[in-house]
């Protein structure tokens, strides 16, 4: 199994889609790299040699921010809204969709599991 950038890629995979399993490399940065390295996209990440495995290490390593620093200036840039008060900030504090969606329906994903609310106790008064 090979291991790059502290992620092990899964070994029945193609390399060019194995790479994408590191965060930070999407299919066009993971062919960009698959071009610079000249390494076979078609080949399977069990097939590769231990000189492959080191070009695209480094490859990977001098494409920019990828997996523990992109994930801590992700999480720090949501802490920066929230600590401003944005509107972008507040939808992230509530846990509600921040890029316009509507609410009324939808928006599981975000809200999370639906809470039934009760109708509550029928109010006896006098009639007149």
């Amino acid at each position: 199994m090979a291991r790059i950038a502290g992620v092990d890629l899964p070994n029945n995979k193609r390399v060019d889609i194995a790479l994408t399993y590191i965060f930070g490399i999407g299919p066009a940065r993971s062919k960009r790299i698959i071009e610079a390295t000249k390494v076979d996209p078609a080949k399977r990440v069990k097939d590769l040699g231990e000189g492959e495995i080191n070009l695209l290490a480094k490859a990977v390593n001098e494409v920019g921010k990828i997996e523990g620093d992109l994930r801590r200036e992700v999480v720090q840039n949501i802490k920066r809204l929230m600590d401003i008060g944005c509107y972008r900030g507040l939808r992230h504090r509530r846990g509600l969709p921040c890029r316009g969606q509507r609410t009324k329906t939808n928006a599981r994903t975000r809200k999370g599991k639906k809470k039934t609310v009760g109708r509550g106790k029928k109010a006896v008064g006098k009639k007149g």
